[in-house]
């Protein structure tokens, strides 16, 4: 385990319209404001579309992660995200899970990591802003699995 102590900046909420591209969004506001780590603690709303990671059929290698997508219609959604930054890209790398109800099957219920989404009517999200320490999320271990990681923290160093 990895941990450290967070230094945190700015909160903003953020209320997401109809039709957005939820992923979009959310990288252009942290661009626009430059954020380059934040932690949601929450979000909640309806989609339209989600793409989600899942398959349908047994997993080859359980171990192994899955980049395999789905797509579900027409749910309400409710989530959480890390938002760090990636030294291969050199870019904004959001981490998000959600738990997804689909309206037209008594609110059947799927949760796993979020690849895109389409608002449906509205998304609201509550974003807390991280200054320290750096947080990034390098390509690690075998499977070359994104991974939050910690640069040093500038008041531990001072101790």
């Amino acid at each position: 385990m990895r941990h450290t102590e967070l230094t945190m900046g700015r909160s903003f909420a953020l209320a997401f319209d109809d039709g957005d591209n939820f992923v979009e969004e959310l990288t252009k506001f942290c661009a626009e404001f430059g954020i380059r780590q934040a932690i949601v603690p929450m979000f909640l709303g309806g989609f339209r579309r989600v793409a989600l990671v899942g398959t349908n059929g047994p997993l080859k290698d359980p171990e192994a992660p899955v980049w395999d997508e789905t797509v579900l219609h027409t749910v309400e959604a409710v989530g959480a995200a890390t938002l760090a930054w990636s030294p291969e890209s050199d870019s904004l790398a959001p981490h998000i899970h959600v738990a997804v109800g689909r309206k037209d099957l008594h609110a059947a219920g799927s949760v796993s990591h979020l690849l895109s989404a389409e608002v449906q009517f509205i998304q609201e999200m509550f974003l807390h802003e991280v200054i320290a320490p750096a947080m990034l999320r390098p390509k690690c271990g075998t499977h070359a699995v994104p991974t939050l990681g910690f640069a040093p923290h500038p008041a531990s160093e001072a101790r």
